[in-house]
């Protein structure tokens, strides 16, 4: 069993949560960066990696146990990549859905990265 509390082992009050399932083998999800929203990202089953971009660097983690998470905080440009088989990514969000706190642009997101 794994708790995760808002405020508590995570630092934002969690206000709304997704799955991610049924992802085709070796598929690619995400690649969007968020204005406000933090994230933390959960293998609830199988792998997958994250690929997190700052505007200028790159980093790779690779996510397989359901006791891990990667907190991803507003300003990085994300890519779910290399979905296992039966994969299924949990993520808990900060924020409700909306629209205008995404950056689906990488072009874009380059620029705001730079203001």
């Amino acid at each position: 069993m794994t708790a995760i509390n808002s405020l508590d082992q995570i630092p934002f009050e969690i206000k709304r949560v997704y799955f991610l399932y049924d992802v085709p083998n070796k598929s690619d999800r995400g690649a969007h960066a968020h204005k406000e929203l933090y994230q933390l990202i959960v293998p609830a089953s199988g792998s997958f990696e994250i690929t997190l971009f700052d505007g200028k660097d790159s980093k790779q983690f690779l996510l397989r146990q359901p006791d891990e998470g990667l907190l991803v905080p507003p300003g990085l440009w994300r890519d779910l990549s290399n979905f296992s088989g039966g994969g299924i990514c949990l993520v808990l969000a900060s924020m409700l859905y909306t629209e205008e706190d995404y950056i689906r642009d990488l072009k874009y997101f380059r620029k705001f990265k730079n203001e």
